[in-house]
């Protein structure tokens, strides 16, 4: 596997591994929401964002200009 190869391979890992956290923070959040009957604590809300953020970071270091951020956005 030549450099750029690998590379691009493990650009679209980060990526989709960002794309996966971003997701299971909402699934997580929801869930929570579900089993509560009320929102999460805005502590854990606010924690959520700023992983979010973090993900968003990343992913995007690596793969810029995706629908990823727009997604987000959309994530109450």
């Amino acid at each position: 596997m030549e450099d750029a190869e690998l590379k691009s391979m493990l650009a679209d890992l980060i990526w989709l591994n960002a794309v996966i956290a971003t997701e299971l923070i909402q699934v997580t959040e929801n869930t929570s929401a579900i089993l509560r009957k009320s929102s999460p604590p805005e502590s854990c809300l606010a924690d959520h964002r700023d992983l979010r953020a973090t993900a968003l970071a990343i992913a995007e270091k690596y793969r810029k200009d995706t629908a990823l951020a727009r997604h987000l956005g959309k994530h109450q």
